[in-house]
């Protein structure tokens, strides 16, 4: 036999091994995928793919949810692109319903295979999770497990460069119109220092918000004029963020002027339960888990937990070691105006508070707190508001009366309201309001003693100034603009 005959008949035994191996690994993969538990078949899996993946023709590409201590955009953009790719064919897929939806959606189930095609190159994607043990704190008190998922993403080698140059940005780019086509806006509460999503549906609009017009227009154009200022933002040196302190007694709006800047704005809502919230480290992974073009909620500050203020940290340093980490009024601050500010982008940042007198003054300078809104009681203008709204109606002769009341007692837009709702009959509505409203004289409750409003109810909004940074911290303190009545 020459060299050449024996070199065809290596090959052809050295082919034979392979396609043995090969056969042999497929149908040790099927009894894996078919037999063996989940959690066991990701393991076993993965020892597959390290002890086979030299000598494929196949490349992957893990796309993690999260990297580091922020959401990863690619994952969530897959997310949302792979729902428009599912197939009949498909054996195991999650489904879901929103109610004012009429369709089912379909997405991934952990482990299930979809298959997508794009310029010739054929795209194997599978959904991996599992549950990871974040442990206790340093006492040992508690131990929280959370859910690790991520995108394997499998191509033939050849297409690497059109995978990373062309596929991956055109996921992006086709998950942007998919969510700009069907724009649900979310409400994120923190539990077990993850963010758990619901859909908004508040209905609350700039419109039907019982407030003072002009605090009304004052709040629309600091807004707008917000949104667009990327540039003037990075050009003065400042994260691009805006801080909003909304004051007063119960009833008053504060909830609904929340829900009417993020429909007005279309951002999601993260309201932030600070008593969930045990250490500073926890603090900073929900906030950096925050996604651009949102808002940070987070209602009654005053009596929501008891942060230590920063000189009390000084204080117990050295003290109790033990207790360093605890969330502190100084691990809030530094995420709101300090290094971890710049983790993300057009974000507004809004505290609530009945007393604003029990907060500590670091919280409401100019730079942190920037706009600080009075959310007075209901006055002539807010019950013509209400009256509109609830009833469609712009006169009605016992506006005159009702006016005259509330100039005189404090009845917040929620009492109003109420009144309102009671009945369908606008006469029986208003009269029922007559009585609330004398009631309260009568009992001298919340009486105004009959008087002009002066200047020193007006609201205080307090502003930064806007030609760039070199304003002192006093100038930034001292300008004020009065813009609107406190009793609304």
């Amino acid at each position: 036999m020459d060299s050449q005959s024996k070199a065809i008949e290596s090959a052809k035994k050295y082919l034979t091994t392979a396609a043995s191996i090969a056969a042999s690994a497929m149908l040790a993969r099927t009894i894996v995928d078919e037999y063996l538990p989940y959690e066991l078949r990701t393991i076993v899996s993965s020892g597959f793919d390290k002890l086979f993946g030299r000598f494929s023709s196949e490349h992957t590409i893990v796309i993690q949810e999260t990297e580091g201590l922020t959401s990863n955009e690619l994952y969530d953009a897959s997310s949302t692109y792979l729902r428009t790719r599912i197939s009949s064919n498909m054996r195991r897929l999650r489904a879901s319903k929103n109610e004012e939806k009429n369709s089912i959606t379909l997405s991934l189930d952990d482990g299930e295979e979809l298959v997508d095609a794009f310029q010739g190159a054929e795209y194997k994607w599978r959904l991996i999770s599992q549950q990871e043990n974040q442990g206790g704190n340093r006492g040992g008190d508690f131990s929280s497990n959370s859910e690790v998922r991520w995108f394997e993403l499998t191509f033939h080698k050849k297409y690497k460069d059109v995978t990373l140059d062309s596929y991956l940005p055109h996921i992006l780019e086709k998950a942007k119109e998919i969510k700009a086509a069907d724009r649900r806006l979310k409400l994120y509460m923190n539990e077990y220092e993850c963010w758990s999503p619901i859909d908004l549906q508040h209905p609350a609009t700039f419109e039907t918000l019982a407030m003072e017009a002009d605090l009304k227009k004052t709040i629309l154009e600091d807004l707008a004029r917000f949104v667009k200022r990327k540039e003037y933002y990075k050009k003065i040196g400042k994260a691009w963020k805006r801080g909003y302190l909304l004051f007063g007694p119960p009833g008053t709006g504060k909830s609904t002027l929340i829900a009417a800047m993020a429909n007005y704005l279309r951002f999601d809502i993260y309201d932030l339960d600070l008593k969930e919230v045990r250490m500073n480290s926890a603090l900073k992974r929900l906030l950096v888990g925050m996604t651009n073009k949102s808002l940070l909620v987070i209602e009654d500050i005053d009596c929501s937990v008891d942060l230590k203020n920063r000189d009390e940290d000084m204080e117990n340093e050295g003290n109790n070691k033990s207790h360093d980490d605890e969330i502190s009024l100084s691990g809030l601050l530094n995420f709101i105006d300090g290094l971890w500010s710049t983790s993300g982008e057009e974000r507004i940042i809004v505290f609530t508070t009945n007393y604003k007198e029990k907060l500590d003054p670091a919280l409401l300078r100019p730079g942190r707190m920037d706009m600080h809104v009075n959310m007075g009681y209901c006055g002539p203008n807010s019950f013509r508001i209400l009256v509109s709204t609830y009833h469609a109606i712009d006169e009605h002769p016992k506006f005159e009366e009702i006016e005259g009341l509330l100039k005189e007692v404090e009845a917040t837009p929620a009492e109003v309201a109420e009144q309102l709702m009671r009945s369908d009959d606008v006469d029986v509505a208003l009269e029922g309001l007559i009585q609330l409203l004398h009631g309260k004289r009568d009992e001298g409750q919340g009486n105004k003693g009959n008087r002009e409003y002066d200047k020193d109810e007006k609201l205080v909004v307090v502003e930064n100034k806007e030609e760039g940074l070199e304003s002192s911290a006093e100038d930034l303190e001292t300008e004020k603009l009065i813009v609107g009545a406190v009793n609304c």
